[in-house]
């Protein structure tokens, strides 16, 4: 619309400038409380990796026990620098499938049984294809009871993005430990899986690979929710100082 159509046309009614102040005011709470949500969730994020980081760079603390399962959580647990003991059940691991910083293969899951019967998962590292077969590491598998540190994580879900695990025909795309401990026959296990750490010589598996990271582009977020704000604040403004313009030209006309 050009400036004549505009000088032709005449001030909007008062039910319709009612009606737009309304819209516009919702929009732009809308939009401001969008941008105040994503301001709490970026220190909340920020908050989350400090304590993370604490959890992974302290000293390594027994393993929770059967009598704190129910309580693990991955806001409170995950990452958090664990031991535990016991001797490996090789027979009974299970492959899952990963892509890692030393390419495509198998996170070789085991089971640690401990003295007292308690079973925890261990993913004892990376395996390449070429290992994927047990009797090609055999050699270096530990034998006797064994202490394990780690990263403690939370059972992942059935599957990966278009893939479901498969047990039936030992598919493995996550690490969902109550399955595998079911498709093993390993009765109660804990809800947890600990990522071994690095071993001291090398050998297949390769532990040590945790990849920690979070998304956090709340920042970027809340900027836009508030620049969408602001821009609405503008719109606003320019209908009525518009509407101003109308109505005096009006005037002076009428």
């Amino acid at each position: 619309m050009d400036d004549a159509d505009t000088q032709r046309r005449g001030p909007r009614s008062k039910g319709l400038l009612t009606a737009l102040a309304v819209i516009a005011a919702l929009v732009f709470g809308g939009f401001a409380a969008l941008g105040t949500w994503q301001v709490k969730r970026l220190f909340w994020k920020l908050d989350l990796i400090e304590r993370v980081d604490q959890r992974v760079n302290a000293p390594a603390v027994a393993a929770p026990g059967p009598a704190q399962w129910p309580r693990q959580s991955a806001a409170n647990d995950e990452y958090r620098h664990v031991r535990v003991s016991g001797t490996f059940l090789h027979k009974q691991e299970t492959l899952v499938q990963a892509v890692t910083a030393l390419g495509s293969g198998f996170w070789v899951l085991t089971p640690l049984k401990s003295a007292d019967g308690t079973v925890v998962v261990i993913n004892r590292g990376f395996v390449p294809l070429e290992h994927r077969a047990r009797a090609s590491r055999e050699a270096t598998e530990p034998k006797a009871a064994t202490t394990v540190t780690g990263l403690l994580r939370m059972s992942e879900p059935p599957g990966a993005f278009l893939r479901r695990n498969d047990p039936a025909a030992q598919r493995w795309y996550s690490r969902d430990v109550q399955a595998i401990a079911a498709a093993q026959g390993l009765g109660p296990v804990a809800p947890y899986f600990v990522d071994a750490q690095a071993a001291p010589s090398p050998a297949w598996p390769v532990g040590g690979l945790t990849v920690i990271a979070f998304q956090n582009n709340h920042l970027v977020y809340a900027i836009t929710w508030y620049a969408l704000a602001l821009m609405v604040l503008g719109a606003a403004w320019h209908v009525r100082r518009d509407e101003q313009r109308l109505r005096q030209t009006d005037q002076n006309t009428g």
